[in-house]
């Protein structure tokens, strides 16, 4: 087969986001003629200057600049070109959810209509997007079978990846992380498994169809989802009973077969909050999965709750919140807490104020708070702040410039409350009313 015999393969990575230019940097690292496609004409000139436009990536810069100049890495707004003159077609295209939590495919449908138009016979698609369990098959490779006129399994190969690495820690997690890998047929599985163990050098963990590696991201992410509402329910309930979760939480994982999560005021980002609703779209509807997106999304409603109590009514207040990502030291605002707060302080007459040292004023305008640098006399207005991501510049935080706060909420439970000395200023944690 064509693929086999060359030894410069040429792949074309569908998608350039954080994910996929990372994914083509490696390739494009690692012996791969790599074309990135993305409809985003900024992105593509950017990766044709050999610059990232991802941030925050450690050793991404140098990768895509070292692709730049051997000349293994280009981009084009073209995907079906791309395509066309590719042997392996990696897809890493967002699929995720709408407002009302169903599934929306409408980058991934457009990017593989696209693939369908300029795939040749005998080529290779990885499916790395993240999808509900039977989409490969049923929903993209019946696409392509329909656009192309080729059939999956014997015209061409196809095969799922889910992506499953850790923002800023990306290409760490690619080199360290076993990648799972599913095919169509067994043809499928052999020609994705050579690839990855060519291209990444990592562990390979080779399952027995193209569901099962679906269905695994979905698991790990619900996994994750359903311990961290166990951790939120038992701070709430600590508290009620006046116990200090993190003592609780150090006690009880001294245990080997205990593994509790600390607790926070939510979820956010690409994953945890969105792939459970792809078994819960396709079912799952009750149960575990379900009732912890519930109690994780209501963290931020009981975290309003516990200013309340100490502030009274919020209306007319000036309340500021820190970090618009939602974790500490990335710059992501995807499905972030901070716009659960920001949305419900809004409907109770409160005035939201974000810092976030990784976002422009003009970028946290976008999400309906008023940016307010640290620096900013305007600090002196505030009547109450929340922690909700404890990047490394809030650990240097001078809290005598809000003279007005009454409280500081540590959604995170970062920081020390004995170093809180300015007077009047309360301090409360999540299931940890002591602080550090």
């Amino acid at each position: 087969m064509t693929i086999q015999s060359q030894s410069y393969s040429n792949v074309a990575v569908v998608g350039l986001g954080k994910l996929g230019l990372t994914l083509a940097a490696v390739f494009a690292n690692n012996r791969y003629n790599v074309t990135g496609a993305d409809i985003n004409k900024d992105v593509v000139a950017s990766v044709n200057r050999g610059e990232s436009h991802i941030q925050n990536e450690p050793g991404l810069n140098h990768l895509v600049l070292k692709a730049h100049k051997d000349k293994t890495l280009s981009a084009t707004a073209d995907t079906v070109e791309a395509v066309a003159k590719s042997d392996i077609i990696i897809v890493i295209v967002p699929v995720l959810v709408d407002e009302q939590d169903n599934t929306d495919y409408q980058y991934m449908d457009l990017a593989i209509e696209d693939i369908a138009k300029g795939i040749k016979k005998d080529s290779l698609v990885i499916i790395e997007t993240t999808l509900p369990p039977g989409d490969t098959e049923h929903r993209f490779g019946k696409k392509i079978e329909e656009v192309s006129g080729l059939k999956p399994g014997e015209d061409f190969y196809l095969a799922n990846s889910p992506e499953r690495v850790y923002s800023s820690q990306i290409i760490h997690n690619l080199k360290n992380y076993p990648k799972v890998v599913g095919g169509i047929n067994k043809e499928s599985l052999k020609l994705a498994s050579d690839f990855y163990k060519q291209a990444l050098g990592c562990d390979l963990i080779k399952v027995s169809s193209l569901e099962t590696a679906e269905f695994s991201k979905v698991a790990e992410c619900v996994y994750r989802d359903v311990n961290i509402a166990l951790a939120n329910e038992l701070a709430v309930f600590a508290e009620e009973k006046g116990v200090n979760m993190a003592e609780v939480i150090s006690a009880s994982n001294s245990q080997p077969y205990s593994n509790l999560h600390s607790p926070g005021i939510g979820v956010g980002g690409h994953c945890i909050p969105i792939y459970p609703y792809f078994f819960i779209n396709k079912g799952l509807s009750d149960g575990l999965t379900t009732l912890s997106r519930e109690i994780n999304d209501n963290m931020a409603a009981y975290a309003i709750s516990k200013v309340e109590k100490q502030a009274g009514s919020i209306e007319g207040k000036n309340i500021l919140i820190l970090g618009l990502s939602y974790r500490g030291n990335v710059k992501e605002p995807t499905k972030s807490t901070a716009l659960l707060l920001i949305s419900q302080m809004r409907d109770k007459g409160a005035q939201p104020f974000v810092n976030d040292p990784l976002f422009s004023d003009r970028e946290i305008r976008q999400y309906g708070a008023t940016p307010l640098s640290l620096d900013d006399t305007r600090c002196s207005e505030m009547d109450a702040i929340i922690l909700q991501a404890f990047h490394q510049e809030y650990s240097m935080i001078d809290f005598s410039q809000f003279p007005r706060c009454q409280l500081i909420l540590d959604g995170r439970n970062k920081f020390n409350k004995n170093e809180i000395s300015q007077p009047g200023i309360a301090y409360e944690g999540i299931g940890n009313e002591g602080g550090l």
